[in-house]
């Protein structure tokens, strides 16, 4: 499946802030430099959704604060429920 995200890098701590939108609002603690926040955001993804970190690709915006993310192994079912949230 693949959702859209909106990361604010620089943080107090790592969380996923909800939906903002369409988009889910994650913050994370990382600086958008050297690719340190989008690792943050795909480690963060992992644990939420209890799927390994290779399972997650960031597949647009690897610069930007809005991002297109795939998430294999998942339906839009299995991650709502496992966030608690409804799915896009």
């Amino acid at each position: 499946m693949q959702i859209d995200i909106k990361v604010v890098p620089g943080a107090s701590k790592d969380q996923i802030s909800g939906w903002l939108g369409s988009a889910l609002k994650l913050r994370v603690r990382a600086a958008p430099e050297k690719g340190k926040a989008n690792r943050a955001v795909v480690a963060l993804l992992a644990e939420a959704l209890n799927v390994a970190p290779a399972a997650i690709r960031i597949e647009r915006g690897h610069t930007r604060a809005l991002k297109r993310v795939a998430i294999d192994d998942i339906g839009p079912g299995e991650f709502a429920r496992r966030l608690g949230s409804p799915a896009p």
